[in-house]
């Protein structure tokens, strides 16, 4: 048994306690509540417990990355360890990112020292389809133990990416019209073999290439749109609708230009990297003003690095520029919480801190949106996996 004392608490539920404490048992939030001031806690007799003294800092659930590549864009290695797109063919919905994430990738441990738990790790956006993201905590090293949910999302991409990647071959999609046409085409493929799936299929008509779209068509899981542009964003609700299939909004960089038209459509959006320069065309209208906005029109929302276009220890300072840009101290927590936990629909583990939870925990000596804000400890299912050297880890053993 593990008890977190004297910490101020923020559930990411509503309850804020400014002494209060946390206890853990076998990875998971056994309970927490407020303490009494000046009063002895009862720590429970003749058990053995370990106590983690929290007093002056700030104990929040850990943060969330709802979208990014680390571990297939691995960081220093160049093209040997750059596995986040297969630039051959536009339409490959069978890859899976549990093949490619390396867990040794140096941004691991940048996330654990951020205070980020988990994140959406999938492949990039040069293809029409690309394939499925995976979501895992970020410590470990074999990648199947890491794992929370996989697949989680199918991605798919819009714009200028899968535009530049294949017209410089001289093949389609060149035009935004053809993207949209080879998703449809896909689409209509995949509905059709769903379809024929439900009505008994024989075990020798099954194809390995729609196997990968049944959780998108039976609702398990939603598809994953790299979207930048105000027309981008549009064409994606508008496929997602015909097809009656769910999808997130994935950058969603001029999102604030039709934060009606969205809030209309009721998908939910991960918006940035924000910090990232604008270096495309369309991300020109990139703003940190965009997720408050979006978020103000009652969309719900994630903030996201975008790892490694923008690194992934950026994520709660992120979060901080978008408070500085409109949006509420509340709502940017939520939006590295419980939103994208909701979003990547892994909430009943992750997101916030509710007894029968991970114990996926974060302490700080200040909110994380402030720059100035050090970790001091970070906690995955009850385990510590970074501890800053100044936080003396009274994590001491008694027996009463």
């Amino acid at each position: 048994m593990i008890y977190i004392i004297g910490g101020k608490i923020i559930t990411m539920t509503g309850e804020v306690w400014e002494k209060g404490y946390l206890c853990i048992e076998n990875g998971r939030i056994k309970e927490l509540g407020p303490m009494k001031d000046n009063a002895p806690f009862p720590l429970p007799e003749g058990e053995k417990t370990q106590v983690i003294n929290a007093l002056g800092y700030v104990v929040m659930p850990g943060l969330i990355e709802a979208h990014c590549h680390m571990g297939i864009t691995e960081e220093k290695k160049g093209m040997e360890g750059d596995d986040c797109n297969e630039t051959v063919d536009p339409i490959t919905p069978y890859l899976r990112s549990i093949d490619a994430i390396n867990p040794m990738d140096a941004a691991f441990d940048d996330a654990l020292r951020a205070g980020i738990t988990s994140a959406m790790i999938g492949p990039g956006s040069a293809n029409v389809v690309g394939g499925t993201f995976s979501f895992v905590k970020t410590h470990g090293r074999s990648i199947d133990k890491m794992l929370v949910r996989s697949p989680a999302a199918m991605k798919i991409a819009f714009g200028e990416n899968p535009k530049v990647n294949y017209s410089g071959m001289g093949k389609s999609p060149a035009t935004r019209m053809a993207i949209a046409s080879m998703l449809r085409e896909e689409l209509f493929k995949a509905q059709r073999y769903y379809e024929k799936k439900c009505a008994g299929m024989k075990r020798e008509e099954e194809d390995f290439r729609y196997e990968c779209w049944l959780p998108v068509f039976e609702g398990k899981i939603p598809m994953k749109a790299h979207v930048h542009r105000a027309d981008d964003i549009q064409t994606a609700i508008r496929i997602a609708k015909e097809f009656k299939l769910d999808i997130t909004l994935d950058h969603c960089s001029e999102g604030h230009l039709i934060a009606e038209q969205i809030k209309e459509a009721g998908f939910p959006a991960i918006v940035g990297p924000d910090l990232a320069s604008r270096n495309k065309i369309e991300v020109q209208n990139m703003a940190f003003k965009t997720v408050g906005i979006l978020n103000k029109e009652g969309v719900k929302t994630a903030i996201t690095t975008d790892h490694p276009v923008s690194l992934i220890q950026s994520l709660p300072i992120c979060a901080g520029l978008a408070i500085k840009a409109g949006m509420t101290e509340e709502e940017a927590l939520k939006a590295i919480t419980i939103y994208p936990a909701q979003i990547c629909r892994v909430d009943k583990r992750v997101g916030s801190l509710e007894a029968g939870k991970d114990a996926d925990i974060a302490i700080f000596d200040d909110l994380p949106i402030r720059v100035s804000a050090k970790t001091m400890c970070t906690m995955i299912e009850g385990k510590v996996v970074y501890a800053d050297k100044s936080f003396s880890l009274p994590v001491s053993e008694k027996n009463v």
